[in-house]
């Protein structure tokens, strides 16, 4: 994907990665997992295992989820995760250190976080010590453009990317609107739903990102919610700028915890498979697909 200035601009830090990514003809590969769990540093642990799969080729970004009391769109696997992480702890703050090890493993890496939680730290406080810690910028699930004004001002003043979600029954107007406000990338949640890894990848995913590529050719596209395994993620590589992969990560962790261990090595194997996967090479294959 070439850009001019103003397309460098409107990348972002994140939006690079993953034109980055479709120059050297795949998908950028995103993982997801919630810090606090198992705790703090168990979390930051699973993060690294993320970025150096088992071979030192894992994820491109780490979506660093921040755990939430009252979740909108999470399924079954994060909120049992998140849930044990706040009952366990975990803090606000805690995603700057999260970041930070990200960061320095040689991953870009975005929050997930309900915005209430960045209203309550302080919004400007927030987005400076995230860019601090070498955050990229937000993903922010429940918050709309049309009630972000504080978060634009934060993000222009800090240089942080600003990523809004789009969906299938988005109207015309409203994605219009959202592609817009982004910088960065756009999060395209391709399953009606709350998230969780399937067996199938979404057929809405092709319809929607058309739409978003009618409204703004340049703007790379995230598709989340659903892929579980190395097929599933390679069926998505033409479609999209990224495969963002979540639950199915989780549910690694979960089975560790109760299996009395934090062996990261299948954690670690599901990685490989999904960055073969993005790569579109003939060794994938669906053994770390996990039902959510």
């Amino acid at each position: 994907m070439s850009t001019n200035s103003s397309d460098e601009s409107r990348l972002g830090i994140s939006g690079r990665v993953l034109a980055g990514a479709r120059e050297q003809g795949r998908a950028a590969l995103v993982g997801y997992l919630p810090v606090g769990y198992p705790d703090v540093p168990g979390s930051i642990d699973a993060m690294r295992a993320l970025v150096e799969g088992s071979n030192g080729r894992g994820v491109d970004m780490v979506e660093v989820g921040m755990p939430y009391s009252d979740p909108v769109m999470d399924g079954l696997a994060i909120q049992h995760a998140t849930t044990r992480a706040l009952e366990r702890g975990v803090r606000t703050s805690d995603v700057f250190r999260a970041v930070e090890a990200v960061s320095t493993a040689g991953a870009t890496p975005v929050v997930m976080i309900y915005w209430n939680l960045v209203d309550r730290y302080g919004v400007d406080r927030f987005a400076r010590d995230l860019r601090n810690a070498g955050g990229a910028g937000l993903i922010t699930p429940d918050l709309t453009p049309d009630e972000a004004g504080d978060w634009v001002t934060a993000s222009d003043a800090h240089g942080l990317d600003r990523i809004f979600l789009v969906s299938p029954s988005s109207t015309d107007e409203r994605l219009a609107s959202t592609i817009a406000a982004c910088r960065g990338w756009v999060y395209a949640t391709a399953v009606m739903g709350v998230t969780g890894a399937r067996k199938t990848t979404s057929t809405a995913a092709p319809i929607l990102v058309e739409r978003i590529r009618r409204v703004d050719p340049t703007l790379p596209v995230g598709i989340g919610l659903g892929v579980s395994n190395g097929q599933q993620a390679a069926e998505l590589v033409g479609v999209g700028d990224a495969v963002i992969v979540g639950s199915a990560l989780v549910n690694h962790l979960l089975r560790s915890e109760e299996q009395g261990t934090r062996d990261l090595a299948p954690l670690r194997q599901l990685v490989d498979e999904l960055a073969a996967g993005v790569r579109g090479e003939s060794s994938v294959n669906t053994m770390g697909g996990v039902e959510g």
